[in-house]
């Protein structure tokens, strides 16, 4: 996006009124919603950070009730305005602002096209039906003389009834990507998540925490981290933390994939980071795969999914 020379004057002019001359931000003028701080210039909703975020801070950005709002922006592009008025847009991963003897940065929202990110995200649940999945394992169960299925949606979320074993699998494999979604289990609870899994066909070593990874799911508060608990790579390594609510709550993950290396947050918390191709047990998992859900036993939902295709990134 490209600006005029007379609208940078202009931008230059309201940016300076509103900020300063050093551009610090005025915590009064702050919002409270979204940590951003807005310039009411006519032409672009500009949103200035003072604080900002990791890459990562975008495990808090969903659809759907319960949506929580991140920081600031995570994609934003910066007008580099010269005293001599060349105009020069660049990308930057989060909003930053400075001033110098000829530099000054402005982050904008952009209004007019989605950012990089965005363009490669779907969501892989409609909210109303299991379009794109497949029932691998226990597929239905008997409920007063009739079949009823293990897996199906309802009020918008992926809803399994907890009957014998086996995974919701999205018919779609991904190298590098960044899945979001949230969990909430029953009391005693055990789910999982697949991540680079193959189809499953019954057969033990085609189960995620084999051919490739689980991110297990229990309802285990209060325990110390070990390999077979919350968000551990379920048999190989233990998670840094156990940060899952307790049974019956809402919980957020953000799972990152790229290459060997293998990132997750857990309500906004590091709980795996890892480079496989360092632990020789998992360094000759695969690179690519399926995305599944699990039900072993115990009723669980899911909302609010993202997947963000990160291949080439």
């Amino acid at each position: 996006m490209a600006v005029p020379h007379e609208h940078a004057d202009h931008f230059v002019a309201r940016a300076q009124q509103e900020m300063g001359s050093h551009a610090a931000v005025d915590p009064a003028r702050h919002c409270q919603n979204h940590s951003r701080h807005r310039l009411n210039c006519p032409r672009f909703a500009c949103c200035l950070t003072h604080e900002p975020p990791t890459t990562h801070d975008r495990s808090t950005r969903r659809k759907g009730p319960g949506r929580a709002f991140p920081r600031c922006m995570t994609h934003c592009e910066l007008l580099l305005f010269l005293r001599t008025h060349e105009v020069l847009t660049v990308t930057r991963r989060f909003a930053t602002l400075a001033v110098g003897p000829t530099l000054l940065f402005a982050a904008l929202a952009s209004i007019a096209s989605p950012v990089p990110a965005d363009e490669k995200a779907e969501t892989p649940f409609n909210g109303k039906d299991l379009t794109g999945w497949v029932v691998e394992g226990t597929a239905t169960f008997e409920k007063d003389g009739r079949k009823q299925p293990n897996w199906f949606a309802q009020e918008g979320e992926i809803r399994c009834a907890g009957k014998g074993f086996g995974f919701l699998r999205y018919d779609k494999p991904f190298a590098d990507f960044r899945f979001t979604l949230e969990y909430k289990l029953v009391k005693n609870g055990n789910s999982g998540i697949g991540i680079r899994g193959v189809k499953y066909t019954g057969r033990a070593d085609t189960r995620p925490s084999f051919a490739s990874y689980e991110l297990q799911i229990l309802d285990d508060g209060g325990k110390e981290p070990n390999s077979h608990g919350t968000m551990s790579l379920y048999r190989y390594v233990a998670p840094k933390a156990m940060a899952a609510r307790k049974a019956g709550e809402w919980n957020q993950v953000e799972i990152e994939c790229r290459g060997p290396k293998i990132r997750v947050t857990l309500n906004g918390q590091v709980v795996q980071d890892v480079d496989q191709s360092t632990i020789d047990e998992i360094k000759n998992k695969p690179l690519k795969g399926y995305l599944s859900l699990q039900c072993h036993g115990s009723v669980v939902a899911f909302r609010n999914l993202e997947i963000v295709d990160l291949t080439g990134e």
